[in-house]
């Protein structure tokens, strides 16, 4: 029967970790990479038995410690879970299935987005296809951007049943994260070296936003999400905006 390992980085996390880890229970290895949390995080993961725990600097770009935390598994599988998300009954017997099938390298599945107590089935949150599960030695990240995909050197499948996110339970969640993403995304184009002229300018600041939220909250009916879905699709158009805004900050900047 094939291995499978959870890994899982986290800071501050002690609202949810508890319940991202209990939904990990059906796993033979649960590795947890605590950066720098000055909250209960740590010790909450302590109080699983099965949990290993381990200590890192809590890098910006966060592909970085989940990159250390493959590292520290020796199953033939890996999943990555964040602290934020739950993988329910159906979805860890489906997984069972699948590896122990040995079809493919790598596997997506689906993700429900839950913001502010609401699942947003619409306005591009869903299926919202997520690469987490993986053969050992198949699949890696470059480590360049937050948001990058796992490069897989294999053939890739998929699963049906979905695992659940809570990013946001509440919108000063929304806000406290966004301030870290656009702070992240500000830095990469300042390092990457694009212009600050007047065309990058239109498009970051207008374009865009603009059409990234006539198509989630319109074509893509986030309408039909509430008052959820015009929040989440809204923040979407302006973190594109504060990221840019904090770019040009950084270049304003005298040294």
């Amino acid at each position: 029967m094939p291995t499978i390992g959870i890994s899982m980085i986290a800071h501050n996390e002690e609202r949810q970790i508890a319940n991202a880890l209990q939904s990990s229970m059906f796993a033979d290895d649960i590795v947890v990479v605590n950066c720098e949390s000055t909250d209960k995080t740590a010790e909450l993961a302590k109080t699983f038995a099965r949990v290993r725990l381990f200590e890192r600097p809590n890098n910006k770009n966060l592909n970085v410690n989940k990159s250390y935390g493959f590292d520290q598994l020796t199953t033939d599988y890996i999943f990555y879970l964040d602290p934020d998300e739950i993988i329910t009954p159906e979805l860890a017997a489906e997984i069972r299935q699948a590896i122990s099938s040995d079809k493919y390298v790598a596997w997506k599945l689906p993700r429900r987005n839950i913001f502010f107590g609401r699942w947003l089935a619409h306005g591009s949150q869903y299926p919202d296809l997520q690469l987490r599960l993986f053969k050992r030695g198949c699949a890696s990240f470059a480590n360049q951007h937050v948001h990058e995909m796992l490069q897989v050197n294999g053939e890739t499948g998929q699963l049906q049943n979905a695992f659940e996110h809570h990013p946001y339970p509440e919108i000063a969640d929304y806000l406290r994260k966004m301030i870290f993403y656009t702070g992240f995304q500000a830095e990469f184009w300042n390092n990457s070296g694009i212009s600050t002229g007047f065309f990058n300018t239109l498009r970051y600041m207008f374009f865009r936003p603009y059409f990234r939220f006539m198509r989630r909250y319109l074509l893509k009916q986030g309408f039909r999400d509430g008052w959820q879905g015009f929040v989440a699709a809204a923040g979407d158009a302006f973190q594109t905006i504060f990221s840019y805004g904090r770019f040009l900050e950084m270049r304003n900047r005298k040294p």
